[in-house]
C-alpha cells in the first residue's frame, strides 16, 4: 500500500505471486487528508446511526407500543449484525478493493435506514436496524483498515485526532439533532438524516481514495462466518430475554446457552482446522499484544456500551427531560472524549509510546463508572455532567489506542483481519453488555414499579410494569415512582459495569509495550532492495 512520508516504505504491488513488495509513490500529507475526508464522512455516518437515534428511542418505543425488551433490541440488533460481520469485512479488505467495500457498506446502511424510517412496528424496526448494522460493521472496520494502509503506526496517532474529532462531532450532534427532530418533525427523520452524509461520503471516496488492489485467489470461510453469527446470536437472545420472557434457570435458558456454546465451539473448530482462510485467523492470538488487547476490548465493550447506552433513557425517564435537553447532556462525556483522543494521539505520534495512555485511560474509565454508579433521579445535574466527562476522558485515551497497539504488531497482509478482530470483540462485548444490562434494568424497574404501585393500592400486570411510559400522561405519584425506578436502576448498571472495567485494566497492564514502527510494512515483509533504500537492516529495525 502507500505511505504518508517519503521515509515510509513502499507498498505491495497488485500481484498474485509471492514476490517481495516493491516501491510505489508515497502519498503526501495533503493526499492523505483528501482521502481521509471521505473516510471520516463514512465514520461520521457509522457513529450517527446510533447517536441520532439514542434520544429518540423512548418516543419510538412508546409510539410503536414496545417494551423495555424492545428498547434493548433496537440497540442490540445493530450491535449484533455489526459485531458478527466486522471480521468478515476485515477479511474481505485483505482480498478485495477497500474503496468498493466501504462504498458497499454505505449502500447497505442507506437501505437499512430507509426501511427503519418507514417501519410500522417494532419488529420491522428491529429488522431494519439489523440491516443498518451490516453496513455500520463494514464502515467501522474498513475505515481503520484503510487508514492503516496509508499511514505508518507512528504517524497514525497524528490522524487519530481527526478520528476522535469526528467521533465526538457525531456523538455530540447526533443526540442534539435527534432530539430536535423528535420534538419538531418526528422520530422517523432520525433515520433519514444520515442519508445525505452517506451519499456525500460515497462521492468523496470515489474521487479521493486510490489504493492498489492485491489480486489473489480468494477463499471466504462462509461456514465459519455463519456459525459465528449463529452462536453469538443465540447467546444474545438468551441474555436479553432471560428473566422476563423465561427464567434464568429454565429449560429454555439451558437450551439457548447450550446451543449457543455448541455453535461457537463449532465455529472455533472450523476456523482452526478446516478453513483455508479463516474469518478470524486464530494464529493472531499467538501474539501477546493482540490476545490481551482483545480481552481488554471485550471488557471495555461490556462496560462502555452496556452502561452508557441507557443514559439517554435516564435523562428522559428519570429526569423528565425532552430529547433535545437530553442530547445537550451528552456534550459532557463527548467533550472529555474529544480532548483525550486528540491529546493522546498527537503525543503518541511525537513519542511513539502508547501504553501510558491505555493505562491512564482505563483508570479514568473505572473512576467515571464508579462515580456514575452513585447517581439516581435526585443527583445534581452538574455532578452527573462531571462524572460523564471523567468517563469520556478515559474512553478517548483507550478505544483507538487498543486498535493501534494491535496494528503495530500485525503483518500488513493481516492488517484487515487484525484490526477487525479488536473491533469485533469490542462490539461483541458491547452487544453482551447492552443485552445483559438491559435485562437487569428491565427487571429492576419492573420490580420497583410493581412494588410501588401495590403500596399505592393500584393493580398492575407484569406487562404494564415492563413498558416504557409516557411520563406526561401519568399522575404525579406514579410519574415520581417511574422516575425513581429508572434513576436507581441506571446507577446500578454502572456499578455492575465497574468490575469489567477493572479486569480490562488488568489486561492492559499485562500488555508489553512495543514502540510504534515508522513503516507500514514490518521489517520482515520488506524486500532486501527496499530495505536498503529505506535504511533498514535485514533482519533488524529502522536505523
Amino acid at each position: 500500500m502507500t505511505a504518508t512520508q517519503p521515509s515510509a516504505p513502499p507498498a505491495p504491488t497488485a500481484s498474485s505471486g509471492d514476490a517481495a513488495p516493491t516501491a510505489l509513490a508515497p502519498m503526501t500529507h495533503r493526499e492523505v487528508l483528501e482521502a481521509l475526508t471521505g473516510l471520516l464522512l463514512a465514520m461520521f455516518v457509522a457513529m450517527l446511526s446510533s447517536t441520532v437515534v439514542s434520544n429518540a428511542l423512548p418516543r419510538i418505543v412508546t409510539d410503536l407500543h414496545g417494551s423495555q425488551t424492545g428498547y434493548t433490541w433496537v440497540v442490540v440488533a445493530t450491535l449484533l449484525t455489526m459485531t458478527a460481520t466486522t471480521p468478515i469485512w476485515g477479511k474481505l479488505a485483505d482480498q478485495f478493493s477497500k474503496k468498493l467495500l466501504v462504498q458497499s457498506a454505505l449502500v447497505i446502511y442507506s437501505v437499512g435506514s430507509l426501511i427503519a424510517a418507514t417501519a410500522p412496528s417494532m419488529g420491522v424496526l428491529i429488522g431494519a436496524r439489523a440491516v443498518q448494522g451490516l453496513g455500520v460493521g463494514g464502515l467501522t472496520a474498513l475505515v481503520q483498515v484503510v487508514i492503516a494502509s496509508m499511514v505508518s503506526p507512528r504517524e497514525r496517532g497524528r490522524y487519530a485526532g481527526y478520528i476522535g474529532a469526528t467521533f465526538a462531532l457525531a456523538t455530540v450532534s447526533g443526540p442534539l439533532v435527534g432530539g430536535v427532530l423528535v420534538d419538531s418533525v418526528g422520530w422517523r427523520w432520525c433515520f433519514y438524516v444520515g442519508l445525505p452524509f452517506a451519499a456525500l461520503a460515497f462521492v468523496v471516496l470515489q474521487r479521493t481514495l486510490h489504493l492498489p488492489v492485491v489480486r489473489r485467489e480468494v477463499h471466504i470461510d462462509y461456514l465459519g462466518a455463519t456459525l459465528l453469527v449463529g452462536g453469538v446470536s443465540l447467546l444474545l437472545v438468551w441474555v436479553s430475554l432471560a428473566g422476563n420472557q423465561f427464567g434464568w434457570t429454565s429449560g429454555t435458558s439451558l437450551a439457548l446457552v447450550a446451543s449457543g456454546l455448541l455453535v461457537v465451539a463449532a465455529a472455533v473448530l472450523v476456523e482452526a482446522r478446516f478453513a483455508r482462510e479463516p474469518v478470524i485467523p486464530l494464529r493472531l492470538f499467538r501474539d501477546r499484544t493482540t490476545a490481551l488487547a482483545t480481552v481488554a476490548s471485550v471488557l471495555v465493550g461490556v462496560a462502555m456500551f452496556g452502561a452508557t447506552v441507557y443514559l439517554s433513557q435516564y435523562f428522559q425517564l428519570a429526569r423528565g427531560m425532552s430529547p433535545t435537553h437530553a442530547g445537550l447532556m451528552s456534550v459532557c462525556m463527548v467533550g472529555g472524549l474529544l480532548v483525550s483522543s486528540i491529546v493522546s494521539g498527537r503525543t503518541i505520534t511525537r513519542t511513539g509510546r502508547w501504553k501510558r495512555f491505555l493505562v491512564g485511560g482505563m483508570v479514568l474509565v473505572i473512576t467515571g463508572m464508579a462515580l456514575l454508579s452513585t447517581i439516581d433521579e435526585k443527583t445534581a445535574l452538574w455532578q452527573v455532567g462531571v462524572f460523564m466527562a471523567v468517563l469520556g476522558l478515559g474512553l478517548g485515551a483507550t478505544m483507538q489506542n487498543l486498535v493501534l497497539a494491535v496494528q503495530n504488531n500485525a503483518a500488513h497482509a493481516d492488517m484487515g483481519a487484525a484490526s477487525a478482530v479488536v473491533t469485533f470483540f469490542r462490539s461483541m462485548g458491547g452487544s453482551i453488555g447492552v443485552s445483559a444490562l438491559g435485562a437487569v434494568l428491565s427487571h429492576r424497574v419492573a420490580a420497583t414499579v410493581t412494588s410501588g404501585l401495590q403500596q399505592m393500592g393500584v393493580a398492575t400486570s407484569s406487562n404494564e410494569s415492563h413498558t416504557i411510559p409516557d411520563l406526561a400522561t401519568l399522575p404525579a405519584p406514579v410519574r415520581a415512582l417511574f422516575e425513581h425506578a429508572f434513576g436507581a436502576a441506571t446507577g446500578d448498571l454502572f456499578l455492575i459495569a465497574v468490575p469489567f472495567a477493572v479486569l480490562a485494566l488488568g489486561a492492559v497492564l499485562l500488555i508489553r509495550e512495543v514502540p510504534l514502527r515508522t513503516t507500514i510494512l514490518k521489517d520482515d515483509e520488506l524486500a532486501p532492495e527496499v530495505s536498503a533504500e529505506l535504511g533498514v537492516d535485514q533482519p533488524g529495525g529502522v536505523r
